[in-house]
């Protein structure tokens, strides 16, 4: 008796009515913005702690300068509050909020895709993390000393406000978290059959250039950061093809060993 062909559906897979698809859009976006009041209701307490943790690769430059970060108002400390307290909680929250958008349209995949966006779910987890603390660790001392530099060069005082200055910080830590997902994009993709080993290889100079694009609108407007963010993501690429170039090898060797068997 024969099988039916797998059209990729899983139980349950059955169309629904299009309000139900309102009702669970409706409550995405409700756990989205749950998670988001709770990484920020999370983080308001630990202000003072997560502004002494920003500031800390300025200190190492320069502590004076670490300790006259001004605000230029009364109520501007209140500002200072909630910037860092919802972009904290953004960033702690990132994570549960593709969660919930990844569960909203899950059942209008196929099993395939469904099978290779858990593979990959991880790999993202931790490409988003490797970023976070590559743009913390690695950037912003570098683009910070380019800065200074800067000003000596003109002649000027830096005197920033620590309104702008921790903006800037977590501005870098969240744009290479972002960036750093663009290989699983590619991953995703090539697993899916969409793209190959070989049309990639063919786009090097224009992803090169890419590179430095996305590096232009997810940083701040200056060199170092924006070159600080290309290099990786272009090395990230370069592995994007070797993993599909491996999968791609073992596809054709278990294509050959079924040959071999059915000859």
């Amino acid at each position: 008796m024969t099988e039916p062909p797998d059209s990729g559906e899983l139980p349950g897979d059955e169309p629904k009515p299009f309000l139900d698809h309102l009702e669970e859009l409706r409550w995405m976006l409700v756990r989205c913005v749950i998670a988001l009041i709770s990484g920020m209701a999370l983080c308001i307490p630990a202000v003072p702690l997560i502004i002494k943790l920003l500031k800390s690769p300025l200190s190492a430059i320069d502590q004076k300068m670490a300790e006259d970060l001004i605000i230029l108002s009364p109520t501007g400390v209140v500002g200072v509050i909630l910037r860092v307290g919802a972009w904290s909680g953004l960033l702690i929250s990132f994570p549960f909020v593709l969660y919930f958008i990844t569960r909203f349209v899950f059942p209008g995949l196929t099993g395939k895709e469904r099978n290779v966006i858990r593979k990959a779910s991880g790999f993202a987890a931790g490409l988003f993390i490797l970023g976070v603390i590559l743009g913390f660790a690695v950037c912003t001392p570098l683009a910070l000393q380019m800065l200074i530099k800067f000003h000596v060069w003109i002649g000027m005082v830096p005197q920033w406000t620590t309104q702008y200055y921790i903006i800037f910080v977590i501005q870098l830590m969240i744009g290479f978290g972002l960036a750093f997902q663009m290989p699983v994009i590619v991953v995703i993709l090539g697993k899916l059959g969409l793209v190959t080993h070989q049309q990639l290889r063919n786009r090097r100079r224009h992803v090169l250039v890419g590179c430095f694009v996305v590096g232009m609108f997810l940083t701040p407007a200056e060199i170092v950061s924006q070159f600080v963010m290309a290099v990786p993501l272009y090395l990230l690429y370069e592995l994007c093809i070797w993993i599909l170039w491996l999968d791609d090898r073992k596809r054709e060797d278990n294509e050959n060993e079924i040959e071999k068997t059915d000859s």
